[in-house]
This record gives structure tokens, sequence and C-alpha cells, in this order.
């Protein structure tokens, strides 16, 4: 068995390819758009959808992806939660909200801000990023088997490591 440092450095390592590779896409498929905008707007989408994840029953329900969450059921999210979130400047993201909300992307409701079900550029809807995800996220997959993590409970003794250092 490897040791639990061996362990988080290639975990590390290999998640990170698919998250560089994931948001490289996002800004290619994306590319009239400001990056921190993508990254404020795809914040917002994964804020709503949060307890579409953990609810198995909504997220079986949400699952097709020809079928998208209404924005009645989408959780809100505010400013300050989106500031701390992203560790950037409260003026920043209002001002950057401001923006998007006139492009009509996002919307404000009683509990907060959520990306809109009709907004016109696919945003949370967009099958070829979701298609390309698939592929991404598995090779991100066969990588970590090939370096012998087959699922979490090869995990375990990296856990205890990271558990004992906070």
């Amino acid at each position: 068995m490897r040791n639990a440092s061996d362990i988080i450095r290639t975990v590390s390592r290999h998640t990170l390819a698919y998250m560089l590779f994931s948001i490289s896409e996002m800004f290619r498929n994306y590319g009239e758009f400001d990056p921190m905008d993508l990254l404020i707007v795809h914040a917002i989408l994964n804020a709503n959808v949060i307890n579409v994840m953990n609810d198995p029953s909504l997220d079986e329900e949400f699952s097709s992806i020809h079928t998208v969450e209404p924005d009645t059921i989408k959780q809100g999210v505010s400013r300050a939660a989106l500031s701390r979130f992203l560790s950037l400047p409260l003026e920043t993201v209002r001002r950057r909200v401001a923006g998007l909300k006139r492009r009509k992307i996002l919307a404000e409701t009683k509990a907060g801000l959520i990306v809109t079900e009709q907004n016109a550029f696919k945003f949370g809807n967009n099958h070829e990023l979701q298609k390309t995800n698939m592929l991404l996220l598995t090779k991100l997959l066969r990588d970590l088997k090939r370096a012998g993590i087959n699922g979490p409970d090869n995990l375990s003794a990296a856990k205890v490591v990271v558990a004992k250092a906070k």
C-alpha cells in the first residue's frame, strides 16, 4: 500500500488537471464572457442545485440531460456568500452580478440569486459542455485507477493524515 503523502500528492495532481481542463472548456464554450463572470455564474449554478444534489429523489428527477431544474426549486445565494466562497471583494461581486442581471442570466429571488432556466446562453443546460465533462471525468477516474486509486477506500490513509494536519 502506498503511503498517505503519496496518495495525497497523486490525487492532487490528477484532480488539479481535471479542474484546469474543465475550466478551459468552460472558457472555450463561453468565449464572449469574462472569466470572472463565468466563475460567478458557475458558483451560483452550483449553489442553486445543492438542495437537488442532496436529495436523492430530486437528484433522480432532474438527472436527465433533457431536464432543467425549474427556477422555483433553485436555492438562492447572496452576494455576501458568493464573495466569501470565491474570496472576491463584495463590491466586485455586486458589480459583476448587476451586469449579469442586465443580460438576464441571473435573477433575484427572495432566497437570493439564481441562474435563470430561461437564460439565452444555456448556463446549466449546455449539453456540449456536459458531454465534455463526462469525457474529462472518465479520464480523471481512469488516471486515478492507473495510479492505484480505485475508489474512496483507497483514500482512507490519506484522510487520517489530512485530519491530523487540521
